[in-house]
């Protein structure tokens, strides 16, 4: 821990534009004055910039209303001039084609409202899966000084007696019904037992993910990741976190004080212990290419292989995510990696202290809950990096989901050209299919889809279902829920819309997974495969306009972050020139 804060008072960026007696900065005043606002509040304190995802067609973010008015207390409190910005909201559960798709566009929209309007530093109010990277990606191009506050799990479902895991059970209860396990009247009676109050998923899906990611990153304040929404402690660390800011704006902390390679290896080991979402490997990739730090897609491999699972939440374990909250949450996981060797204790956070500072005192209330490293879900947790023919660029599976009797599997490729073809034929009793094959589904990456959406954890066929099976080997250049669980290869590149490998795979073709090797091949000649790629022709043409058409030509692939390559690395928030 390096850092070393700015001396105080000095002058702020938000008074190139409410100081001094100009035209200009009348202007800017007298219309902020028309809310009420008296003088004294632009005399030079830091202007904070409470950048809120609140969006009644955000289910997950629904409740931020209320928070970002407990943030305002603490800056206030702190001596910090609070403004409320509504900022791009990207909804898991209703954004089309998928939600990843505008992922990109959100941060851009955070970036320039950060960098052209009077602000001194920002409250990221986030929840929902895309909510927290895109932000953090703004902020981290801005250099800002920046806290996360995430708007926290719901509590835990129950139905006949079962935690129901948000997500997690509905893909579950789904299969059920096709197998002829479950009634539709069930399915139905369970969909209100699936979200009974406010908050993000309450499993280990990609919301509550990236708020581990984020805290383990040192963005957050210790503890922010697991409390319950409607828990008081969620309303009081947010007014913390209003305090918060106003310090770090006058010490000058910024992102890339805190986001450093040190600050990554650690959350990339931190999702290995929770048993993570594979959404993460795109988002901290994205994060890491916004500030400047060289993480690549084999450091997930490498830095995570050998770190143990040991929080026991769904989709991996048993438990959720208000559990998790009271056997004490991230800190705990965190100071066991510490204690096993496996975090750079000196990181900085931004409490202004390292990480370990932050997390040494700590202690496990429910050791069923967060296991010790020899009563681990699994030895070697994290993401695994599979290469070969297939994936030349590599694709990613995530061992603590996965069927351990799959993980080295040879099988006939059942092909899907792309999701409706898959929905189409999937329920066909003729299909040729057992539970011995590879299912394989293209054109569902950042180009193909278009966005990149969560398919790629395919429902099994009912035929297959009703023999009592429940996992199959699937590979697509798709992403999977976070919530989703079975041994699925994910985010292979080059995708087929880009014509990787994947676009010529055929039926029966016969396909290699080896995760122990780290290999996934097309057991098809060399030859053949080039024959296939020189023939191979893209299967629609591209957007013609409008953000999809940007979205097309700009994206990069899923193995350095689905990013837009003109928005990686940092640029700063420059004064903007006078516009009166």
């Amino acid at each position: 821990m390096t850092f070393s804060p700015k001396t105080w008072p000095r002058k702020l960026r938000s008074q190139e534009w409410f100081g001094g007696s100009t035209r200009d900065s009348i202007y800017h005043r007298g219309w902020m004055k028309n809310q009420g606002l008296p003088h004294h509040l632009f005399d030079g304190r830091p202007v904070i910039a409470i950048l809120n995802t609140w969006s009644e067609l955000t289910p997950c973010n629904a409740h931020l209303r209320d928070l970002a008015e407990r943030v305002k207390y603490g800056i206030y409190e702190a001596g910090g001039f609070p403004v409320e910005v509504p900022v791009f909201s990207a909804a898991e559960s209703s954004f089309r084609p998928s939600a990843m798709m505008f992922r990109n566009l959100a941060a851009m929209g955070v970036e320039e409202q950060m960098r052209g309007q009077p602000v001194d530093g920002a409250v990221l109010m986030v929840g929902c899966d895309k909510t927290t990277p895109s932000l953090m990606m703004g902020a981290a191009s801005t250099d800002l000084p920046s806290i996360v506050v995430t708007g926290g799990p719901m509590l835990n479902g129950y139905f006949q007696g079962e935690r129901v895991g948000s997500g997690t059970h509905l893909w579950r209860y789904s299969e059920a019904v096709k197998a002829g396990e479950m009634t539709m009247e069930e399915f139905e009676e369970a969909e209100n037992s699936m979200s009974r109050s406010p908050g993000s998923c309450n499993t280990m899906g990609t919301a509550s993910t990236m708020a581990s990611m984020a805290e383990a990153l040192g963005m957050a304040l210790s503890g922010n990741a697991a409390i319950p929404a409607v828990d008081s402690r969620r309303r009081m660390i947010a007014h913390m976190s209003g305090r918060r800011i106003v310090e770090m704006v006058k010490e000058d902390m910024k992102p890339s004080d805190i986001l450093t390679r040190a600050a990554f290896e650690n959350a990339i080991r931190t999702n290995a212990a929770i048993g993570g979402s594979t959404n993460a490997v795109i988002h901290l990739l994205a994060i890491a290419g916004r500030v400047g730090v060289d993480i690549s897609l084999d450091d997930w491999d490498k830095l995570g292989r050998d770190v143990p699972t040991i929080v026991n939440l769904m989709p991996s374990g048993k438990y959720l995510m208000e559990e998790f909250f009271y056997a004490g949450g991230l800190p705990v996981v965190i100071r066991q990696l510490g204690e096993a060797g496996l975090l750079n204790r000196d990181a900085l956070t931004v409490a202004g202290k390292s990480i370990w500072d932050q997390v040494k005192a700590v202690s496990n209330q429910n050791t069923d809950v967060i296991r010790t490293v020899e009563t681990a879900l699994t030895e070697s947790g994290g993401v695994a990096v599979l290469r070969g023919n297939l994936a030349p660029n590599g694709a990613v599976l995530k061992p603590s989901a996965a069927t351990p009797e799959l993980l080295v599997h040879r099988g006939r490729a059942v092909v899907f050209e792309d999701i409706d073809d898959y929905k189409s034929r999937i329920s066909d009793e003729d299909l040729d299919i057992d539970e011995t094959c590879v299912m394989v589904l293209k054109n569902c990456g950042p180009k193909g889809y278009p966005g990149m959406a969560e398919v790629g954890n395919m429902g099994l066929p009912p035929k297959v279902l009703r023999k009592g099976i429940s996992d199959m080997v699937r590979i697509s250049d798709a992403r999977m829920s976070g919530t989703a669980y079975g041994t699925v290869v994910l985010h292979v590149c080059p995708e087929a819309a880009a014509g990787g490998p994947l676009a010529i795979v055929r039926d029966g073709d016969m396909v290699e997974l080896d995760v122990p090797n780290r290999r996934l091949h097309l057991d098809v000649p060399e030859d053949e495969i080039r024959e296939r790629l020189s023939a191979w022709r893209q299967r629609t043409p591209p957007p013609e306009s409008g953000y999809a058409q940007l979205f097309h030509t700009s994206v990069a692939g899923a193995d350095t972050g689905a990013d837009f390559e003109f928005l990686r690395g940092c640029r700063g928030a420059p004064i903007p020139k006078h516009s009166h």
